[in-house]
């Protein structure tokens, strides 16, 4: 009798262990393979000058944000491999030209321009009132005709001192359409801008899907049976940064708040390796 009490004693934690239900979370159930991207394109921003073969200067134009687009000197900097782009008052920094602020900007296009992949950008956002910083790509050619037809992909836009971004879709279905509900076409995420984020985007053939620090944010869908305009986004796309003051979207600037800048770390782009882009 002692010796099967013994081996009870000695079983029952055994058999109680044996029956312990699995914890099915820790088990890797999904056939899907995970993406595995190649960097094709970089600019790391080394050196003391802009690298032309990469970026120019968008001129001023009637939009929102090219109201003070200039390739002064203060508005575009390259320092400690970074690039600032800068919002300043133009207190006789450039006498010969009648605006009142200044802003910095960088293009790629006719220059550097993808079609699909992923694009990443490592920046970091100052606080003014009237502070319009936004990373963005546009098509570089109109192949659909004027704006907007060949659609705008606004991967990063804060205005003030928000602690969120926004994330956009526009189109001549969006904008002029104004089909905003079928898909939604933008976001807002929160976040500190002041520190150091990335800023990303996945481009498929059939959505685009936005991304902050590696985690996924948004997805914008391509859509049968929905007018085609709904769907430009199938052709190659240049990258605009750009610090912009002001506008009717913004708000009005406090010029006591400038110089106001975005540090830009490095730009990158991908290719899926499986080449099912």
């Amino acid at each position: 009798m002692k010796l099967k009490k013994l081996l009870v004693l000695f079983f029952a934690p055994l058999l109680v262990l044996s029956c312990k239900p699995v914890e099915t979370s820790s088990i890797e159930t999904s056939n899907e393979v995970p993406e595995s991207w190649t960097l094709i394109w970089e600019d790391r921003f080394e050196g003391e000058e802009l690298n032309s073969e990469n970026w120019s200067v968008p001129e001023r134009n009637n939009a929102d944000w090219g109201n003070y687009m200039s390739d002064c000197e203060k508005c575009i900097v390259l320092r400690n491999n970074k690039l600032l782009l800068r919002g300043i008052v133009n207190d006789d920094v450039m006498p010969a030209d009648s605006a009142f602020f200044l802003t910095g900007g960088v293009i790629s296009k006719g220059k550097k321009a993808f079609k699909y992949g992923k694009i990443e950008i490592r920046a970091k956002l100052e606080t003014a009132r009237g502070a319009w910083p936004a990373l963005w790509l546009l098509a570089d050619e109109n192949r659909y005709g004027k704006y907007p037809r060949n659609g705008e992909i606004d991967m990063m836009e804060r205005l003030n001192d928000e602690k969120q971004i926004y994330q956009t879709v526009h189109s001549y279905y969006t904008l002029v359409l104004e089909n905003k509900e079928n898909p939604p076409y933008n976001s807002t995420v929160s976040l500190n801008p002041e520190k150091y984020n990335i800023y990303g985007l996945k481009w498929y053939p059939d959505r685009l899907v936005f991304m902050l620090n590696g985690e996924e944010t948004f997805t914008y869908p391509k859509l049968d049976n929905v007018d085609p305009t709904q769907w430009p986004f199938d052709q190659p796309f240049y990258i605009l940064m750009t610090m912009q003051l002001g506008g009717s979207w913004v708000g009005e600037v406090e010029p006591d708040d400038l110089p106001v800048e975005m540090e830009i770390d490095w730009v990158r782009w991908y290719q899926l390796d499986n080449n099912n882009m």
